[in-house]
């Protein structure tokens, strides 16, 4: 085993699975708000579910609308609503990777199958959520699976490159079991841990990556010994544990959130006391703090280098999934140092206007 390989041979990141409750509307989120291309279309091969591929750069997520009530994907939209149901792992081997990790505990979900070209193999992880193993050759397009066929994808494009990492949020006292899972199950390393209290809230975050790097899970676990936080709400509304938000990088953050706001994509305000704090806390290496506050970009820095980020408002019925962008500049945290400087700058614009975003 080489040090990019997890127990269960090489895993990557194959695509994140959504399911949905309207498959067109989500397709226009995504495509029209954030210029994710479908490039690949449902394979007719069931008339039970209806799917379509979409991606930018190396972000390749699959969205699912059932269309019979006697499915998986119903059972997860009538307790969940839309959400991520799959995160699914690039592997040479599904049936060997499969039968590792049930040997390592891993509830089965799904015996490996062969179809379309693809051999797949599922495993339950944390809450509902699932691990779909995807082997295919090496001569047979990343975008076949079982369920969908390539198709020329449209030249849209908003700067999106790759899946920087998916947060996964726990009910209080969850989170060394689905950190142990990933760890012992899947061979992840943990890469990153932090407890954080922010004014009379706190949660903790343990990061797991994969051997390879491709895969990296934020863990993130509400404090329920203080007040009820956006973690515990998130658990509550959305009926357990799950993927709470997808962050997608960019390698001009600027350039891309002006350019997904002007479709239509509204991001979360910031104070600009938070700006006016900004030079006591650190000079961006990249963008002017006049680029950062008119698109409401956060920056934070730890000792390898700087990262800039913001977060879409959710779109959800349930205020639940949302979306994050992010630009690193060699950091490797997950803007921790954010989190306390919004609280203060909220704490500051109370206490000065009865504002506390613009």
């Amino acid at each position: 085993m080489t040090p990019t390989e997890s127990p269960l041979g090489r895993l990557g990141l194959d695509h994140v699975r959504l399911v949905v409750t309207d498959l067109d509307a989500a397709t226009r989120w995504l495509a029209d708000g954030y210029g994710l291309a479908v490039h690949a279309r449902d394979a007719g091969r069931t008339r039970a579910v209806r799917s379509v591929g979409l991606g930018s750069g190396s972000i390749r997520l699959v969205l699912s609308q059932p269309l019979d009530a006697d499915t998986p994907q119903a059972a997860f939209v009538g307790r969940h609503g839309d959400g991520v149901a799959d995160i699914a792992f690039r592997v040479d081997d599904a049936g060997a990777a499969f039968g590792l990790a049930v040997s390592r505990g891993a509830r089965p979900v799904a015996e490996p199958t062969y179809r379309g070209g693809v051999t797949t193999a599922a495993v339950a992880g944390v809450g509902d959520l699932v691990h779909t193993f995807v082997e295919r050759p090496p001569e047979l397009d990343a975008r076949t699976l079982p369920d969908l066929v390539p198709a020329p994808p449209a030249a849209v494009g908003r700067g999106l490159a790759t899946l920087d990492h998916v947060a996964i949020c726990v009910p209080p006292g969850r989170i060394r079991a689905a950190t142990e899972f990933y760890r012992n199950v899947l061979g992840f390393g943990l890469i990153f841990t932090e407890r954080l209290a922010v004014g009379s809230q706190g949660m903790t975050t343990e990061v797991v990556q994969s051997p390879s790097r491709e895969v990296t899970l934020t863990l993130i676990e509400p404090d329920a010994s203080l007040r009820r936080s956006h973690v515990d709400a998130f658990v509550e509304d959305h009926g357990g544990a799950g993927v709470q938000h997808l962050a997608f990088s960019t390698d001009d953050i600027v350039r891309t959130v002006g350019d997904i706001a002007s479709r239509g994509i509204r991001f979360m305000g910031t104070p600009d006391s938070y700006y006016d704090g900004l030079p006591s806390r650190l000079t961006p290496a990249r963008h002017s703090e006049a680029e950062l506050r008119r698109h409401r970009i956060l920056v934070d820095q730890d000792h390898e280098g700087q990262l800039f980020q913001i977060f879409a408002r959710s779109v959800h019925p349930r205020n639940t999934l949302f979306l994050e962008v992010i630009e690193r500049l060699g950091a490797r945290g997950f803007g921790s140092g954010n989190i306390k400087a919004l609280y203060r700058a909220a704490e500051a614009e109370r206490a000065g206007s009865p504002e506390a975003t613009r």
